[in-house]
């Protein structure tokens, strides 16, 4: 089991900048791929960034290229992301999910990560 913690949440203004944690424990963090997402009320879940357990592969929606970073610590068991000039249609419910078979085409998909965390709450004002 490994269990999923994030944090870093909050009300921040359009155009402003968050920078949310997810700290993990149970099994080796570094065996497992990392990804991001975000879930707006009454959405679906959708995929925002991902990275593969050495660091050395990331993946990121296409809208959001340029803007959020993901990046992880393996010696600290956390995993960042970074999010700047936000929108406020960002507003949403990120999640953290690990995985141990993240590919090129599955990134995307809910279903390859088994583990999740509670999520945390982002608001971007107008």
């Amino acid at each position: 089991q490994v269990q999923l913690v994030e944090s870093g949440g909050g009300l921040v203004q359009a155009g402003g900048s968050l920078r949310l944690s997810c700290t993990a424990s149970g099994r080796t963090f570094s065996n497992y791929d990392m990804a991001w997402f975000r879930q707006a009320p009454g959405k679906e879940r959708l995929f925002v960034a991902a990275i593969s357990w050495t660091g050395g592969t990331t993946y990121y929606a296409d809208s959001l290229k340029g803007r959020f970073t993901i990046s992880r610590d393996n010696a600290k068991n956390t995993v960042f992301l970074e999010m700047n000039s936000l929108k406020p249609e960002e507003t949403a419910v990120y999640y953290c999910a690990a995985s141990t078979y993240l590919r090129y085409n599955n990134y995307r998909l809910t279903s390859t990560y088994t583990y999740w965390g509670q999520g945390t709450q982002v608001t971007v004002s107008s």
